[in-house]
């Protein structure tokens, strides 16, 4: 005999007596009831018409100081949503502009031709020139698209692009410039980051430099910049983003070379941060380190991360690697080098942090290559579009962006946990304010 679950609702609803016993026994046939029954019919749920829906999650970086970045590459704009910025910080589109300038495509020869202007508009956030605690959103519109240059690339894939695995993924994708994966995607965080670096310098005078030390066979020795007397105009007084003269026009020749082939080549960029408050990051799985190891491998076509001595710190044996500690002149603990770069325990010890990042050669070049369509037959494919043949110019601003978003999203987590109440001036030290006539609020 057939029955469902709505036969039973007669003895689960009985009265029950004061003792329950009536319930009790209700349920206990209900049991007998279920058991017994040869077939069991449960109720349908009612059905509704599939929908086709693409979650592109992974666009938010950041605990307190949040940011979202949108836009694809040959859509109308590209942008961020900044949220949990404090209030009262001076702040205008010019500040985000300069390093959206350095940014930009089109600077040079050795640079994608693709001629973009990446003027900022911010439309959110701000009041007669200072933040306002609420989200700040920034747009760039996109104003040199050419669409038809990836006709190509609609059905055959581009070796080593992130063209499959989208299509692996969402089963849909962008064609036109990559979308969502093209380096253009970094407007918002470059955008962004600008404001970071801004919080990080007017709060404790802390600095976010980053440059070219490696493109393809050369190789800048170590040594020959100085990181206590490096500044932007040194990296900015070459193409390459390179503060040494001599390597840098080796470098430019060298991407020169590949450039004419209508090849590409890779490269590496150093960071260095001065002036790092004591005591951001935390132990275990929220190390300092390995935040800023995930911010910068989120970076497109980052390939290798490397902190402090690097895999060139397993060639040594302890006490040679060891960053031994000392009293300074003022009274504070130091440590006599920095092969820890700047960070123990996963907390930063108040040294310079440093730290290379891996960029391999740009996935798209103008030489034939195999490959195999969306239908999967294999085919040969000449790409077109505008590309940059060594993507690590352009992409100093960005690790630098990468690297302040980091910081200042640690520097507000350390003061709501450990600078709430009086601290322990023995052994921890405030954040330091700057200096009053470096913050200028309009009145």
């Amino acid at each position: 005999m057939a029955s469902s679950l709505s036969s039973i609702k007669p003895f689960l609803g009985a009265p029950s007596s004061s003792d329950g016993s009536s319930r009790l026994g209700s349920l206990q046939s209900s049991s007998k009831l279920l058991l017994t029954s040869p077939t069991l019919h449960l109720p349908s749920r009612r059905s509704h018409p599939k929908r086709l829906e693409i979650q592109a999650a992974g666009n938010t970086f950041g605990t307190y100081f949040r940011v979202t970045t949108f836009g694809e590459s040959h859509g109308g704009g590209v942008g961020c949503i900044i949220d949990g910025c404090p209030p009262q910080i001076p702040l205008s589109e010019t500040d985000m502009q300069v390093d959206l300038d350095r940014r930009r495509p089109g600077q040079s020869r050795i640079t994608t031709p693709r001629k973009e202007t990446d003027t900022c508009r911010i439309s959110s956030g701000i009041a007669e020139g200072v933040t306002t605690g609420t989200p700040i959103k920034v747009e760039v519109p996109n104003t040199d698209q050419r669409g038809h240059d990836y006709s190509e690339m609609s059905k055959a894939y581009r070796p080593s692009h992130a063209d499959a695995t989208y299509d692996f993924k969402y089963g849909v994708r962008s064609v036109q410039g990559g979308g969502r994966s093209s380096a253009r995607e970094t407007i918002g965080r470059v955008a962004a980051g600008a404001v970071a670096k801004k919080i990080l310098k007017l709060k404790s005078g802390t600095e976010v430099l980053a440059y070219v030390s490696q493109v393809h066979n050369v190789v800048l020795p170590e040594g020959l910049v100085d990181h206590e007397t490096l500044t932007l105009d040194l990296i900015e007084n070459n193409i390459v983003r390179c503060p040494n003269p001599e390597y840098a026009e080796k470098m430019i020749d060298a991407i020169d070379a590949v450039r004419v082939r209508g090849d590409s080549v890779g490269g590496v960029v150093t960071c260095i941060v001065r002036n790092v408050p004591r005591g951001l990051g935390s132990p275990v799985f929220d190390k300092l380190e390995a935040e800023l190891a995930k911010a910068v491998m989120s970076l497109p076509a980052t390939k290798g991360f490397e902190f402090g001595s690097g895999f060139a710190g397993t060639f040594l044996t302890g006490s040679e690697h060891n960053d031994e500690f000392y009293m300074d002149e003022h009274g504070r603990i130091r440590t006599r080098t920095n092969r820890s770069g700047g960070i123990q325990g996963g907390i930063s010890n108040g040294e310079t942090i440093n730290m290379r990042i891996a960029f391999k050669p740009t996935s798209t070049i103008s030489r034939k290559q195999n490959t195999v369509t969306r239908e999967r037959h294999e085919t040969e494919l000449i790409a077109r579009g505008r590309h940059d043949p060594c993507v690590v110019p352009r992409a100093v601003p960005m690790v630098e962006a990468m690297v302040a978003l980091v910081l200042v999203d640690q520097l507000m987590a350390h003061h709501s946990q450990c600078m709430l109440f009086p601290i322990n001036p023995a052994l921890q030290e405030p954040v330091e304010m700057a200096r009053p006539e470096e913050v200028q609020i309009p009145q």
